[in-house]
């Protein structure tokens, strides 16, 4: 892989960001993990991939045997890329590495929207880098299909290290669906993902994001997004599987006028699951808007479920609603919502409720001819559909195949 041309101050900021969080003893140690791997053969036709990794990958939105309803397709296998192409004009998909041989000015978007010492994860990707992907839209080019990415875990106990760069041109759209996955169900694994966002003047951005782990991986995302004037970032996160550790905080910053941003997640931590999800934003010009959206559903694990929103500018408006349902066992959902106003003439709101399915809703349905599950679930389903606005026809499609393939082992 080719490095990054980076200042020195970035390795002297990671490596002070990994002296504080061993002095500050943090949760994950980092040194248990391997940092490398058997690198995996190149494939030019994904269909190729083996039947099994297909299958896990599909989970997660991600086709493989037909490509015709995709704008591109990027597939990383543990620290390896192992194929990109494209199938439209104006936009680009490739390994980080690969885009760093190719534009000399990648060192402009490198850690400009992530700060490399955010944590001691960061860090490491920074002293440790493995690839990723970078997806770019030209300017005026809009995506017909989804571009669509995965990140695979094969080996058992590998820190997999992702740095991904996108970027949106002025007045181009892209749309995106990401899947993260593993082969194993039982082995341990760690994933570290950088992933940041620059969506340019009057550009959009849909990015679906899909997870489906097993109950001994440990994820550490770390997101932002730098949204300029007229510009849009639609996130929608989605997680229904086990996993052991979760801990995500996507920042969006809306720098231009009339930017938006709005951000969707539905979660559900099964008993063993520990996840820690929220986004924040922060409107800093005049008539920004935004939304945060989370569903969260708890069978037996712990849901802190995070929303932060401050108002820096004139006209800005944003909403915050987080909404949790606690189904069964030992499991636990914290909602903390917080707003942050610093000055007149903004408008920010916010509602939470964490609870039980209401049984007076459940006789009502059995009192039409469902039984006492077959209610339940009913419920359960419409609880968990978010009306996302702006979301193309297809990747809300996509989206909703996947909430419901996870519905059935839910239920």
């Amino acid at each position: 892989m080719s490095e990054i041309k980076s200042p020195k101050t970035h390795k002297d900021r990671a490596k002070a960001a990994i002296a504080k969080s061993a002095a500050l003893g943090d949760d994950i140690d980092l040194s248990v993990y391997a940092g490398s791997a058997e690198e995996h053969p190149y494939q030019t036709d994904p269909s190729k991939l083996p039947t099994r990794d297909k299958e896990q990958m599909l989970e997660t939105g991600v086709i493989l045997d037909d490509t015709s309803q995709r704008s591109g397709t990027f597939i990383q296998m543990d620290n390896t890329p192992v194929h990109s192409s494209i199938r439209q004009e104006g936009i680009e998909v490739m390994a980080t590495s690969q885009a760093v041989e190719k534009y000399d000015w990648m060192s402009d978007y490198w850690w400009q929207a992530v700060a490399v010492d955010t944590d001691k994860y960061t860090a490491n990707i920074e002293l440790n880098q493995n690839n990723g992907y970078f997806i770019r839209a030209l300017p005026g080019y809009k995506t017909v299909f989804p571009v669509q990415a995965c990140l695979y875990l094969t080996k058992a106990r590998l820190a997999q290290n992702v740095h991904n760069i996108i970027i949106a041109e002025e007045n181009s759209e892209l749309h995106i669906i990401t899947g993260c996955t593993t082969a194993s169900g039982e082995e341990p694994g760690l994933h570290l993902g950088v992933s940041e966002f620059y969506i340019k003047r009057g550009a959009r951005v849909t990015f679906t994001m899909i997870h489906s782990w097993n109950p001994e991986v440990a994820v550490r995302p770390r997101t932002a997004a730098i949204v300029e004037e007229n510009g849009l970032f639609l996130s929608n996160y989605v997680l229904m599987k086990p996993v052991r550790s979760l801990q995500m905080y996507p920042v969006a910053r809306c720098i231009g006028e009339n930017a938006v941003v709005r951000f969707n997640s539905i979660l559900v931590a099964t008993p063993g699951s520990s996840l820690d999800v929220g986004s924040r934003v922060l409107l800093n010009a005049k008539g920004a808007r935004t939304e945060i959206i989370s569903r969260a559903i708890t069978t037996g694990g712990n849901i802190i479920a995070r929303g932060c929103i401050e108002g820096n500018a004139p006209d800005v408006k944003g909403h915050l609603e987080c909404r949790g349902l606690i189904l069964q066992g030992e499991g636990m959902i914290h909602a903390i919502p917080e707003l942050k106003g610093t000055l007149a003439g903004i408008d920010l709101s916010h509602e939470a409720a964490v609870g039980k399915i209401a049984e007076e809703e459940v006789e009502y349905l059995m009192a039409r001819g469902l039984n006492r599950t077959e209610a339940t679930a009913t419920i359960i389903r419409g609880f968990l559909r978010v009306d996302i606005e702006g979301l193309p026809p297809l990747l809300s499609t996509e989206l909703q195949r996947a909430i419901e393939a996870s519905e059935e082992e839910l239920m």
